[in-house]
């Protein structure tokens, strides 16, 4: 077993290394690229409503596919994201050339994909190196704690930290339980979305507010009262939920997998160390501005985001080395659950790009209705709508991107925004983080905790069994929600 697990980890490693030098090789390869800058600067508004067709097609895969062919869908998901990128890419590069076809992958992908992947990564290997030992009976009253304490984490380590973290210990601790579902539902809604809502460690939306000039305590005072509403009334509901089935006749199996234990701790300590630096390294990035930037074929990237990328690709590989073996041996760790996200996320990252170059076209560009729902016809901010239209588009396309279109259309000054135009902030900072729990495509970690779940024989509902359950529990509490704050 041992034996295994070090071919394993060496394999993982290879791989880790391997994808560095490929980014690396990227680069070098974009900079030889000629004339692809103004593929970065390419107008919204020249594009149709139809450049948004692969994107709405790569969706649908997500839906459908695990529903029509779920062995097609598992052994290919990863041909068929790529698949779609290139029905963008070819015909972009006949419409616009192909200097800006490249210019707009090498966007994606450098500006956008490898910071996200690096930083999930990171992650997802440190805190897979905690193994929380021991277990405890899956009780109502234990798997409410175990979300409230999730949620309060989510803030200081991020969404995904926390989600990494807890879901292997709430999944063992109620592996004798028939009705697993519900508990990995709401985890996602409260751990992996709405509890990162108080601080830019908690969501990438609200880091990306913080590096636009959003003050860094500014969420907390802002977007406390709405969070605690929301969590408080979804632990309430689930706590309800989990008590209806725990008295369910049979709900507990016979044999409990993992035997109750009273005394809990952790192997693999030296990780929260880790995860503290790689916080350390998040924050430094939208501190320090050194001022240095490379063109990248078009898209600039800046010193302290590589410097940021290459130490978490660093500190990924600490862990790899330093972590015990029974620490993930423990936690059962793969890399299957960062692998589906990696390969699907890639596609998404590539399609969604005409998109929202559409939105930020404003009203120029091909979603110029959604800029007249926002605003009343003085142009005055309408805060609600703000909510659900950045909560809407967030819940299908990737929350960080969508946050800064909405900033930008309420103004994009912080100093206004955080002052005259507050309740406007809180509404898009909200809709963004707490309806990126809509689907599993809104907020990354929802794609994790479903693939970390179904790796330990949970039954995960497919794409529109999980949007019933948003439907059912989330979209009446965030019409409450606008209704009582915004």
């Amino acid at each position: 077993m041992q034996g295994c697990f070090s071919r394993t980890l060496c394999a993982s490693t290879q791989r880790i290394v391997s994808s560095s030098m490929g980014a690396l090789a990227l680069w070098l390869v974009s900079t030889c690229w000629p004339s692809a800058a103004s593929a970065a600067s390419l107008d919204g508004a020249s594009l149709s409503a139809w450049w948004g067709a692969p994107f709405a097609g790569i969706l649908l895969s997500i839906a459908v596919f695990p529903l029509v062919a779920p062995k097609v869908w598992h052994h290919h998901f990863g041909k068929i994201s790529a698949a779609w990128a290139v029905l963008f890419l070819i015909p972009y590069a006949f419409a616009f050339g192909a200097a800006a076809a490249f210019g707009t992958l090498i966007h994606a992908l450098l500006d956008e994909y490898v910071p996200f992947i690096v930083l999930l990564t990171a992650l997802y290997t440190v805190v897979g190196g905690i193994c929380v030992t021991g277990n405890l009976h899956g009780s109502p009253r234990l798997n409410a704690a175990l979300l409230a304490l999730g949620t309060a984490l989510a803030s200081i380590m991020g969404t995904t930290g926390a989600a990494m973290l807890l879901i292997r210990p709430l999944l063992r601790a109620n592996d004798n339980r028939r009705h697993v579902v519900h508990v990995v539902v709401f985890f996602i809604f409260l751990v992996a979305n709405a509890g990162g809502s108080l601080s830019p460690l908690g969501d990438p939306p609200l880091f990306l507010g913080f590096l636009n000039g959003v003050g860094f305590f500014w969420t907390t005072l802002h977007l406390a009262l709405p969070m605690l509403f929301i969590c408080g009334v979804l632990l309430a509901v689930f706590y309800a939920l989990d008590s209806y089935y725990f008295r369910h006749r049979e709900e507990v199996l016979p044999v409990d997998p993992s035997p109750d234990t009273r005394t809990l701790g952790a192997i693999g300590k030296v990780n929260f160390v880790l995860l503290a630096l790689v916080i350390a390294l998040v924050l430094m990035s939208g501190i320090w501005k050194p001022g240095i930037t490379f063109d990248v074929a078009g898209t600039h990237i800046e010193l302290q985001h590589i410097v940021r990328d290459v130490a978490l690709i660093v500190v990924t590989l600490v862990s790899l080395a330093v972590t015990p073996r029974a620490a993930r041996e423990g936690n059962a760790f793969n890399w299957a659950p960062i692998e589906e996200v990696a390969k699907l996320f890639a596609g998404i990252f590539v399609t969604i790009a005409p998109v929202i170059t559409m939105l930020q076209a404003g009203e120029a560009g091909a979603f110029s209705a959604i800029v007249y729902v926002v605003n009343d016809t003085a142009g005055q901010p309408r805060d609600q709508m703000y909510f659900w239209a950045t909560g809407l588009l967030s819940s299908f396309l990737d929350n960080a991107p969508t946050y800064l279109v909405f900033f930008n259309l309420a103004g994009g000054d912080a100093q206004e925004l955080m002052t005259t135009g507050a309740s406007t902030l809180a509404a898009i900072s909200a809709g963004a983080v707490f309806m990126g729990a809509n689907t599993y495509i809104g907020n990354a970690p929802n794609f994790m905790v479903k693939a970390i779940a179904e790796s330990r024989g949970v039954q995960m509902p497919g794409f529109f069994g999980y949007l019933a359950w948003s439907c059912i529990v989330l979209i009446p509490l965030f019409i409450a929600t606008s209704l009582i704050f915004f």
